[in-house]
């Protein structure tokens, strides 16, 4: 029996390697997405702090000069807030984008490996049909042979 060899495994090793280097990008993608997404609950949370700390202060002595400070450092992180979101946002549209590219690229190496499987199916046939006539061939020769020697 002869030995496969696929003629387009080339082009298939590319299509593993182009998986692998989107299935990293899409991984960064996402570990960006997860940093951006900490910073903004970051800055949320330095919020909230200051929002407790105005109430706080509104409920005791009247400092008037650190309710301020509060109000401007509530009204920055909202800024701050704003601007994270924005990141975020970009984030996840980086990673929609690698996700898209990732789905695309496994669907090609499926498609190669479909022809592989079916180059193999057929060459599977050819050996078949081809011991097959060896076959019919040893045994015509083989009935041949006893005849003549009747």
């Amino acid at each position: 029996m002869s030995k496969f060899i696929y003629r387009m495994q080339n082009i298939l090793n590319i299509k593993y390697k182009l998986e692998d280097q989107a299935k990293t990008e899409f991984m960064l993608a996402n570990q960006e997405l997860r940093e951006e997404e900490e910073k903004l609950q970051k800055l949320k949370d330095r919020k909230a702090d200051y929002e407790a700390e105005v109430r706080k202060l509104l409920q005791n002595n009247l400092q008037v000069e650190r309710i301020k400070e509060n109000q401007e450092a509530i009204v920055r992180m909202g800024e701050f807030i704003i601007a994270q979101t924005t990141c975020v946002e970009k984030a996840q549209h980086q990673v929609d984008i690698k996700a898209a590219k990732l789905t695309e690229v496994m669907q090609e190496r499926k498609a190669q490996e479909k022809l592989k499987e079916k180059a193999f199916e057929n060459f599977l046939q050819e050996e078949n049909a081809r011991e097959s006539k060896e076959i019919d061939e040893l045994v015509s020769f083989t009935y041949g042979r006893r005849q003549r020697e009747e």
